[in-house]
């Protein structure tokens, strides 16, 4: 199974947000397993760098982009990508393209916090813990 993990995936473990830390721990850990193939769209690692850089240090963000890139498949996204997204009836830009990228890559999965702007997407968009459930 492929499956896109979404930016607030990544931040929920790197930040370790304590209210998703667990959740979204466990989906990514699925990946590192090898229980499925785990992608993250190109732009999460830029803006993770940036974010990680800000509220800890550069050290640590840089840590957290070479393990993503050790572990991780980042999926870029192209002119086409983009005009895929604007061709979507999602309200968030952003998310668009997240979905786009998904479809380009034969993504199984969205994993994401934020279901309710991924209804409209091409690939299904789950929580952590719903997809935790499926892959059981």
């Amino acid at each position: 199974m492929k499956v896109l993990f979404d930016l607030n995936i990544l931040l929920d473990v790197m930040q370790q947000r304590e209210a998703f830390y667990a959740a979204s721990a466990a989906a990514l850990s699925k990946s590192l397993n090898k229980e499925c193939e785990g992608l993250v769209p190109g732009r999460a690692v830029t803006t993770l760098h940036y974010l990680l850089s800000r509220y800890t240090n550069k050290q640590k963000a840089d840590e957290g982009i070479d393990f993503l890139l050790d572990h991780f498949v980042v999926v870029n996204a192209e002119s086409d990508v983009f005009r895929n997204a604007r061709q979507l009836a999602m309200k968030d830009f952003e998310d668009a393209v997240v979905a786009s990228i998904a479809a380009k890559a034969g993504c199984d999965v969205i994993v994401t916090r934020n279901i309710n702007d991924f209804k409209q997407s091409p690939v299904p968009a789950l929580l952590p813990q719903e997809f935790l459930e499926r892959l059981s």
